[in-house]
């Protein structure tokens, strides 16, 4: 029986030790995946319905409920694979050192850390595929969602988890430990509100300067590329621009995370 390659072994052995990890902290994973959406989803589609108060939503979006679904699973995404890959990277990295039990792995440099974004963007997959009976349940009001494409949402989530989990791993090379908390404060949150979460890109036609401005937000692709995929009667982006440039953003933050984390551990 022939053996495994050595960087297949050594990415196997990567992520059985991430899968043990993973194991004994399944309940803050699953506290920072449903957090978000439930909160999301209780107030916007449940108690304002219910107390009389609606959220407007531009015309031909359909309901805010409609709305929300592929915003928040793309939510769920992005924190679940920046957590899952920046926080222990930063800590690995830090005084602690741990990252050198990694790189001696008989295997180029660049496999490590792709090893952390591919299980990075598997956990982002699964935060995704849990917050979906928690968007359709809960809400007051029907929620459409009607999936045009499998083929297309399949696609569409793998290059939004791995446009995450790559993005985690550019900041955790670049974010020092004692500077994390901040991280959250100062690009996750303006990530969150000004990703077309609440909103399709479409809706910003009535602040132009805004339009363009969150162009420069990977999330606003992975809402608008789930919303092809899920909801494809809500206005998006076209297909060709959400998936071109999610591709995009995935490509260049794994390199420049992989670069980052090559000085990092090398210097």
């Amino acid at each position: 029986m022939s053996e495994r390659p050595p960087i297949l072994a050594s990415v196997v052995g990567l992520w059985a030790r991430d899968f043990r990890v993973l194991r004994r902290e399944w309940m803050p994973f699953m506290l920072r995946t449903v957090m978000n959406p439930v909160l999301s989803v209780f107030v916007f589609t449940y108690v304002l319905p219910r107390t009389g108060q609606h959220m407007p939503v531009a015309a031909g979006a359909g309901n805010m409920a409609t709305v929300l679904v592929p915003g928040l699973v793309a939510v769920a995404m992005v924190f679940t694979s920046i957590a899952a890959v920046a926080l222990p990277l930063s800590i690995e990295l830090g005084a602690t050192r741990e990252i050198e039990d990694r790189v001696m792995a008989p295997v180029p440099l660049a496999t490590v850390p792709l090893a952390k974004v591919a299980f990075g963007a598997f956990q982002g997959t699964v935060a995704g595929a849990v917050v979906f009976p928690i968007i359709i349940s809960l809400p007051a009001t029907a929620v459409h969602i009607h999936v045009a494409s499998w083929p297309m949402l399949i696609v569409m989530a793998l290059l939004s988890s791995w446009t995450a989990a790559a993005l985690g791993l550019f900041l955790g090379t670049v974010v020092r430990p004692q500077h994390i908390g901040l991280m959250f404060a100062v690009i996750l949150t303006p990530l969150m509100f000004l990703g077309c979460v609440y909103y399709p890109w479409a809706a910003l036609s009535a602040i132009p300067w805004l339009q363009v401005l969150v162009l420069v937000n990977p999330l606003v692709y992975m809402s608008e590329g789930l919303r092809i995929a899920l909801t494809p009667d809500v206005p998006h982006l076209p297909t060709f621009a959400a998936a071109g440039m999610l591709l995009l953003l995935a490509t260049f933050l794994s390199a420049a995370g992989a670069r980052n984390f090559a000085k990092r551990v090398v210097g």
